[in-house]
């Protein structure tokens, strides 16, 4: 496929330290008013969470930010121990992959979705993914490792493991799950089946009726690390099945 020429890559974006920020957030509580003023509170919440050793912090949020810039901002809280549990959604394990491998574009919210076909492209949002960058490459990818998992005698795995394992194969610094998996900060997908890769563990078990993705082991994971948690706090972005299972599992705890 001829990528058109007028496409700008998606690049990812890096947190730099600033004074000039932590000036403006002060000044935004200052103010006093509507949003401002929460999003400095929620700036000092998070400075209480990080500073606080016997607080187990969890990061949820969907797929879409994995495939925009803002996914090196989340590799870098990763880095910086800033997070100890990831509860996310299956689509970001497919943009994980497919953007170590291959590169997502800038688009329009308006463009025409026929004729983006035609040409090639999926959009998602105001992004374009190349056809062939996002199932296809998934699959060339995914397929292989399953295999080598299977022949090595693992039938069964977690989210939390699958996710691991995963991470060590892509070995990329700008990759989530790699961060996730050096760091050694699980990363949970409570809707496992929801996406591209959850398609390949499908088409892998046609062929390998033995093999299994035990979500009862991801809850039992789950429920040890909320209470052998002294305190829990959250950071979480967007909504749907992440954010509900980190609420859901910190209500047990009392919130």
């Amino acid at each position: 496929m001829k990528r058109r020429a007028d496409l700008h890559t998606v690049k990812d974006m890096h947190a730099v330290r600033s004074v000039e920020v932590v000036n403006l957030l002060d000044r935004m509580y200052a103010a006093g008013g509507f949003m401002a003023k929460s999003l400095s509170e929620v700036a000092r919440v998070l400075v209480a969470m990080t500073r606080d050793s016997r607080c187990t912090k969890f990061l949820s949020f969907p797929a879409a930010p994995v495939a925009t810039g803002l996914r090196g901002v989340l590799v870098e809280m990763v880095n910086e121990g800033l997070v100890d549990v990831i509860v996310t959604a299956s689509g970001t394990l497919d943009h994980d992959v497919a953007r170590t491998y291959a590169d997502y574009y800038h688009g329009d919210f308006q463009m025409d979705d026929r004729r983006l076909h035609r040409e090639g492209y999926h959009r998602l949002g105001n992004l374009l993914l190349p056809l062939d960058n996002y199932g296809p490459l998934i699959e060339r990818k995914v397929q292989p490792f399953l295999s080598r998992l299977y022949s090595g005698g693992r039938k069964s795995l977690s989210s939390r493991e699958l996710c691991r394992e995963l991470g060590e194969v892509l070995d990329s610094n700008d990759s989530l799950l790699c961060a996730a998996s050096r760091k050694n900060v699980p990363v949970f997908v409570p809707g496992i089946m929801d996406g591209a890769v959850g398609s390949q563990l499908w088409l892998f078990a046609q062929q390998h009726r033995d093999f299994r993705i035990d979500v009862i082991q991801d809850q039992n994971d789950l429920s040890d690390l909320v209470y052998g948690s002294k305190r829990t706090g959250a950071v979480i972005i967007g909504g749907g099945i992440s954010k509900h299972h980190v609420l859901w599992w910190n209500l047990f705890k009392g919130g």
